[in-house]
């Protein structure tokens, strides 16, 4: 039985523009959108997510920051775990990292780690990570490492990924799923097993569950700009123009989206933008609001 409720909507940010940011937040900010996400990529044209999330809580005093997802096997653990309190710290409680572990060879290869390694190395920072939270010994010989996270137990962790063992670690670790670049139609079974990992965990209440769609609206130049940078982005996968063709580019088209997520359960629907345009945050706003 899933929700007749309407999702809340998130809003993800563009990268091309660090600069922009702010007043896309403040905009954000002032309008019904429930949450700010941000792209991780280490070897890419974009700005670190948790230095740029922590600038934009103090742009904004009530919508959400969240990692989409942030590539944790690249990142120092215990530095990361530090990072994230105190980003929860500064926000007042409104982070919510999602996480995963990438699967670009090149990051794996400027951060030093292997890329065979980094499910193992995911699952022993989780491990750490909800250690020190709970402001105990980071290790043998090693203290705590604060601040404590506003957030009893740590910030709100949200899996990405389609691998089994991603959906795993929603049971295991997590608070829930992030569904990112599927239509609705392939989501749902995605979200089925993430709920079967849950109660097969036996974990209380159930996992949260957001879906992302890639959209830009405005003049056919927007549009096309929007497509040529999905093609950039995805371009390693060999699904770019699959990913570039799937770009929704009107308000019927992202309405649909988000009632066809509702459908299937989603608790959360983030838009994400690929134009630097500012202008993108009003005319979503009309078109989902």
């Amino acid at each position: 039985m899933h929700s007749t409720h309407r999702p809340h909507i998130g809003l993800g940010l563009p990268v091309d523009d660090p600069a922009l940011l702010p007043a896309w937040a403040r905009r954000a900010d002032a309008l019904p959108f429930s949450t700010l996400g941000l792209l991780d990529r280490l070897v890419y044209d974009n700005p670190e997510p948790l230095i740029t999330l922590a600038s934009l809580a103090g742009a904004t005093s009530r919508i959400r920051l969240q990692t989409e997802v942030l590539i944790a096997p690249v990142h120092n653990t215990a530095l990361l775990a530090k990072q994230t309190a105190t980003l929860d710290r500064l926000s007042d409680g409104r982070f919510t990292l999602g996480i995963g572990v990438g699967g670009r060879a090149d990051d794996c290869l400027a951060a030093g780690i292997d890329l065979h390694r980094r499910g193992r190395r995911l699952d022993e920072q989780m491990t750490l990570l909800r250690r020190t939270w709970d402001g105990e010994p980071y290790g043998r010989d090693v203290g705590p490492i604060g601040p404590r996270p506003a957030t009893p137990g740590g910030p709100r962790v949200l899996f990405g990924g389609f691998a089994p063992a991603a959906l795993e670690r929603v049971g295991r670790f997590g608070d829930g799923f992030l569904g990112a670049a599927l239509p609705a139609a392939h989501m749902s079974g995605l979200f089925r097993q993430v709920e079967a990992v849950w109660r097969k965990y036996d974990r209380p209440g159930r996992p949260r569950l957001v879906a992302q769609a890639s959209v830009a609206l405005g003049p056919d130049d927007t549009v096309q700009r929007a497509r040529r940078k999905l093609r950039d982005y995805y371009a390693f996968t060999g699904r770019a123009e699959y990913m570039a063709e799937g770009l929704l580019t009107t308000a019927r088209e992202i309405r649909a989206a988000v009632d066809a997520f509702r459908d299937i359960g989603a608790d959360e629907v983030v838009l994400y933008c690929w134009t630097s345009d500012p202008d993108q945050v009003d005319r979503l706003a009309d078109a989902v609001f």
